[in-house]
């Protein structure tokens, strides 16, 4: 009886399923390429747009309230301390400059173990209970050294003159006061509060000023 002889090469039928396999994975392939690059694309170009304007930030405490804006050797540039000129410190309410969008509301560092009730305990590292707002257009606020946990949860918008905190002594801090940041991209820059520069610019030497707020309801946006 005869019997097919196969010669080992494959069908006409099997080459083009292999074909039309190896087609369709550099389909998927490519459209997994593409669909990386616009996500990177969504990320990273609004990154390389400029700055908008820059908003008009109030100082993050109650309206009316004058309080010290100061720097010394080794504090960074553009980084300010707020503390009051009449009354404690401890627990006074810190407030958004202006409203955004809250990026990051937790921890950074250590707490350390400093309170209304304990002053001189230990310190912690970085700034302890601190929040992070994003004002939109680039430009951003940070608020460091709280007492607690924030009011505020990442992801929440709040309004200017919102109470996002309480003035305290975590972290890596001496005495309670805030410490506060003005950023624009990825740079800090001089702290302006109601149109006005705060004259902190470097930390070379020691320096004061003194400012009102003007973080009341009508002047929120």
């Amino acid at each position: 009886m005869l019997r097919a002889v196969t010669t080992g090469h494959p069908s006409a039928r099997h080459r083009a399923r292999r074909h039309t396999r190896r087609r369709t994975i550099r389909w998927i392939l490519a459209l997994g390429a593409a669909a990386a690059i616009v996500a990177a694309a969504l990320v990273v170009v609004p990154l390389l747009r400029p700055p908008g304007p820059r908003p008009l930030f109030q100082l993050p405490v109650a309206c009316g309230e004058t309080w010290q804006l100061g720097t010394y050797p080794g504090h960074d540039d553009f980084d300010v301390d707020l503390f009051p000129t009449t009354g404690e410190a401890w627990g006074r309410p810190v407030l958004a400059s202006y409203a955004g969008t809250v990026t990051v509301a937790g921890i950074n560092g250590s707490l350390g173990g400093r309170t209304p009730d304990n002053p001189n305990g230990p310190r912690g590292r970085g700034g302890g209970y601190w929040v992070k707002i994003d004002h939109g257009g680039r430009w951003e606020t940070q608020y460091l050294h709280l007492l607690e946990p924030p009011l505020v949860r990442e992801g929440q918008r709040v309004a200017q003159g919102e109470q996002i905190g309480r003035v305290g002594s975590t972290g890596n801090s001496g005495a309670p006061h805030l410490h506060y940041e003005q950023r624009r991209g990825w740079e800090k820059v001089e702290t302006y509060f109601d149109g006005q520069p705060s004259g902190i610019t470097n930390d070379d030497t020691e320096y004061t000023v003194e400012r009102k707020s003007n973080n009341c309801s009508a002047g929120r946006p």
